[in-house]
């Protein structure tokens, strides 16, 4: 058995404004945060599930939505955040799309790597 069977392919999703001067992209880390608004209904207990403190997960998601152009959070200050519905539908397409590639990623490397 080839030592590359044990091996699988790791996709890694972004977007990103291409009009926007600044870096910020809608990834893994924002997704997991918006994830977590969406179930916890606060950025806080959002951030704190991943182990980042709030001041930088407010921070990430504010230059993420600047650099994007939308907004991805409702927040409400002691009373939570939830998604915006541009929030909702990024995210469920950003998830939607992570799980196509990564099936097809996987369908890919089987045949390529024979």
């Amino acid at each position: 058995m080839s030592s590359l069977a044990n091996l699988e392919p790791s996709i890694r999703l972004s977007f990103q404004n291409p009009s926007s001067e600044k870096t910020s992209v809608f990834g893994k880390g924002i997704s997991d945060l918006c994830r977590g608004v969406r179930s916890k209904g606060s950025l806080n207990a959002a951030a704190k599930d991943i182990g980042m403190a709030y001041s930088k997960a407010w921070r990430i998601i504010k230059e993420t939505e600047d650099a994007l152009g939308v907004q991805l959070l409702i927040r409400d200050g002691a009373h939570g955040s939830e998604l915006t519905p541009e929030g909702k539908q990024l995210l469920d397409t950003y998830d939607a799309m992570s799980e196509k590639l990564s099936q097809e990623a996987v369908k890919l490397y089987e045949k390529l790597s024979k």
